[in-house]
């Protein structure tokens, strides 16, 4: 099968190395991909949002499969966009219509849904500009920290976690009136602040079957020690040992479940990944967060630990067949550790020439911020790689990704020297 991946991060290169061990792979192409991509598949320099290109490179390329890996598209519509022609109906996707990926592009919508189907959620409201005075009293109701949520895509910075009442109300008045995360801050939602452990976990489903894949917990922060500013990841783990067999248990019932009701009473016949982003408050599960499509960095420790064949778990939930693929998943741990270019996640070096990487040889590359020019690879992004360690134990993985990340070398490089450390206690 010939084959598109849509996207350029660790996530697309995680899926195209999986994707190029597959018998049932012929030609394989990444739009636009990354130096990584380029080594094992043909990349197209394409927008993964630009709609008419993405189905010309189809056409041309007797594509019979697209695999869409970031979230920006699937909220734009690309399946749908496929769907409303009739020389590309027949091509196999797997990511859901832009109703379904509604539960990622808008958080009012999915904690709406939450709330309807019964899905644990911390107690939300949602206000706009013409409901900032209301915004401004609930804040004044309610206990500190508290969490305000841009409700569109903001590229994982609308966050913020006020610590006091003037920065929530500076906070909510910034986003709604000076538009501060753009259109995604049209509408806020509040939120209220749980505690305990975070951890993600994901579902491959075809819209009636589903698949629950291994579980990981990533690290945000830039800091050693979860401190300094949010990132799009720094590293991850799984398994998580704290998600034991009875949590798990839990997620299934009081989670997907729902989730997957919720889905079809809504009428949205999902096909693809979900994201759950969980808090694992007082030993229960409570949703923080949906998203549409598989993590990144998480991606890069899920995939080595899934045995069987992806590319044909990719064809069987396309072709809405996933309950009658085989489904096996690896004991060992898997750690991977995030090398970022200088200044990151604020204004960072581009260009810089990456060495070193030849030398890894007890981790796996997956390159993200990165671009092959002129038999070199250079740093292209603020995450610039993701090296994965595997081991039968969790502290021979952990130094295993570390020792990679050491050897791969760039101007301005850092990495978090701690990744899986908090984990080991468990």
């Amino acid at each position: 099968m010939n084959t598109l991946i849509l996207g350029s991060g660790g996530r697309e290169h995680a899926f195209a190395w999986r994707i190029t061990q597959s018998t049932l792979c012929d030609k394989l192409f990444v739009a636009p991909g990354n130096a990584g991509t380029a080594q094992i598949a043909t990349n197209l320099p394409i927008s993964y949002n630009d709609f008419e290109k993405i189905a010309e490179a189809v056409l041309e390329n007797d594509i019979e499969l697209v695999i869409v890996g970031p979230e920006e598209p699937l909220v734009k519509g690309v399946r749908d966009y496929f769907q409303s022609r009739e020389e590309l109906k027949h091509v196999l996707m797997v990511g859901p219509d832009a109703h379904g990926a509604m539960l990622e592009g808008s958080k009012d919508f999915s904690k709406n849904f939450m709330v309807k189907y019964g899905v644990p959620t911390a107690k939300s409201e949602t206000f706009t500009k013409d409901t900032l005075e209301d915004g401004l009293k609930y804040l004044e109701a309610q206990k500190l920290p508290i969490v305000l949520k841009a409700d569109g895509l903001a590229a994982g910075k609308g966050v913020i976690i006020a610590l006091s009442l003037d920065e929530a109300k500076e906070s909510l008045t910034e986003m709604l009136v000076d538009a501060k995360f753009g259109d995604a801050s049209s509408k806020v939602v509040i939120e209220e602040f749980l505690t305990g452990i975070e951890l993600s976990v994901f579902v491959l489903t075809d819209g009636d079957s589903y698949k629950i894949l291994p579980e990981a917990k990533d690290y945000k922060r830039i800091g050693e020690g979860d401190t300094g500013l949010n990132t799009g990841g720094m590293g991850a783990v799984s398994p998580v040992p704290f998600a034991t067999a009875k949590f798990m248990d839990a997620v299934e019932n009081q989670v997907i479940k729902p989730t997957m009701a919720g889905l079809k009473a809504e009428g949205i016949k999902y096909n693809g990944f979900i994201f759950i982003g969980l808090m694992n408050h007082e030993g229960e599960p409570y949703v923080i967060e949906y998203n549409a499509r598989m993590g990144d960095p998480e991606t890069e420790v899920v995939l080595p630990r899934i045995e069987s064949d992806f590319l044909a778990l990719m064809i069987a939930t396309a072709k809405n067949k996933l309950h009658e693929a085989d489904f096996t998943v690896s004991k060992q741990h898997a750690v991977t550790t995030v090398v970022v270019a200088g200044g990151y996640p604020g204004d960072y070096r581009k260009g810089d020439v990456i060495v070193g990487y030849d030398s890894v040889k007890d981790a796996t590359i997956f390159h993200a911020g990165t671009k092959p020019e002129n038999g070199l690879v250079l740093t292209n992004g603020g995450r610039v790689m993701a090296l994965t360690g595997m081991s039968n134990t969790l502290e021979k993985a952990i130094q295993k990704s570390q020792k990679a990340a050491q050897d791969v070398l760039f101007d301005g490089k850092y990495y978090r020297k701690d990744i899986g450390l908090d984990v080991l206690r468990y």
